[in-house]
């Protein structure tokens, strides 16, 4: 690897204990994660061995408060550990990363009460799932049509949501829905936690899907599921504050995945071109190679360092960040893309074969294009965001 890209191995500004926690999950990612990927992939089996390993370490205890179990650490530098999970294997990062995804709202908007109650569980290894798609209601949250009706003290629950990942294995499900008697749609999204095993709470099926194939994705039904009122996060209707605010965290962490996935693409075909020759010449000696070379690196490199940098916005407390988070998931996963498709492309007819890890990335990077809102979405953000009013 070059020294551009090991200067980028880390973020910069990390506290010493933070670093020497990414350097203890990138071993465990190389020596005990990695071995596994293909196997998982083949099978679509969850990664139950590879989840024992993180716990081992008590990785969820930086998703966690002191006062909860916890041993928080900087987002910054849980980007990083999702970086190196995912280059290992990109189902288990998403397997982590989501249970990051659908507690930091509760850790952000719950009640002490709440975190005391939920929070435990998650900080000894229990997983999360984040409930926000049904069919109707993909990109459009607005259009979702579960409902939430009060009755006394708890809470009923009708309806469905669809592609949740860890939705048949998770602890705790973070669950956006409309509050009946509020009619705006926008108005009627409220947000509150199920907890795993509730009468109620059926999974209908896995998805057996092209990529991440280890990392579960379910469709869940809630018919007639009924959850303490205490589970609510804040008020009725404060569901899209909320929402919008959950996005702001995770699709950083969806760049991170992207990236994981990028770098384990790059790492491969660097060391694939300087193996094989053609014509007698090795293939990275090739003018027109080193070009591709040169704009693939060019472009890691800088969005690692965007990466990092909105790491740090999260870190100094801004909460305005949309528009970074969307540009940095967009170039992310567009290039997790690109890599890997380059990638398939220097090995030839071997990298179109499943002897080589090139064929799962590129399956793997396709998704990030398309969760946390769709590229076209984030597109759209961007660029609206550039109207005068």
């Amino acid at each position: 690897m070059t020294r551009l890209l090991d200067r980028l191995d880390l973020p910069p500004g990390l506290a010493d204990e933070e670093a020497m926690l990414v350097r203890t999950v990138r071993q465990l990612a190389t020596d005990v994660i990695a071995p596994r990927a293909a196997h998982y992939d083949r099978t679509a089996e969850f990664p139950w061995d590879n989840v024992e390993a993180i716990n081992a370490l008590g990785l969820n205890a930086m998703f966690v408060p002191e006062a909860h179990g916890g041993q928080p650490v900087s987002y910054t530098a849980y980007l990083a550990c999702v970086r190196e999970l995912t280059k290992a294997c990109a189902a288990t990062g998403s397997v982590w990363s989501t249970t990051f995804h659908a507690m930091k709202p509760l850790i952000d908007f719950g009640s002490e009460e709440q975190k005391r109650r939920l929070l435990p569980k998650i900080a000894a290894g229990g997983l999360g799932c984040l409930c926000i798609t049904e069919p109707q209601a993909g990109s459009d949250a607005t259009g979702m049509r579960t409902r939430f009706t009060p009755d006394d003290d708890q809470i009923r629950i009708d309806g469905g949501k669809t592609f949740i990942t860890n939705g048949n294995v998770a602890d705790r499900f973070l669950l956006f829905g409309k509050w009946r008697g509020i009619d705006e749609p926008r108005k009627a999204i409220s947000v509150l936690v199920v907890e795993g095993g509730t009468p109620g709470l059926q999974v209908v099926r896995t998805e057996d899907k092209m990529g991440i194939r280890a990392s579960s994705t379910a469709t869940l039904a809630f018919e007639d599921c009924r959850v303490p009122r205490a589970n609510l996060l804040g008020e009725p209707g404060d569901g899209l504050r909320i929402l919008l605010a959950a996005l702001n965290k995770s699709r950083p962490s969806i760049a991170a995945h992207a990236l994981g996935i990028a770098r384990a693409a790059f790492e491969d075909g660097i060391a694939y071109i300087n193996e094989r020759r053609q014509s007698g010449r090795k293939i990275v000696e090739f003018q027109g190679i080193q070009f591709l070379l040169a704009d693939l690196a060019s472009e890691l490199a800088l969005t690692e360092r965007f990466l990092w940098h909105v790491g740090a916005l999260i870190d100094a407390g801004e909460s305005e960040i949309g528009i970074e988070a969307s540009i940095l998931k967009l170039r992310a996963s567009d290039l997790a893309m690109r890599m890997t498709t380059e990638v398939v492309q220097l090995f030839g007819g071997y990298g179109y074969c499943k002897d080589q890890r090139a064929e799962r990335l590129m399956r793997d990077a396709k998704i990030t294009q398309i969760w946390e809102g769709t590229n076209q979405i984030h597109r759209q953000l961007i660029g609206r965001s550039f109207v005068q009013k």
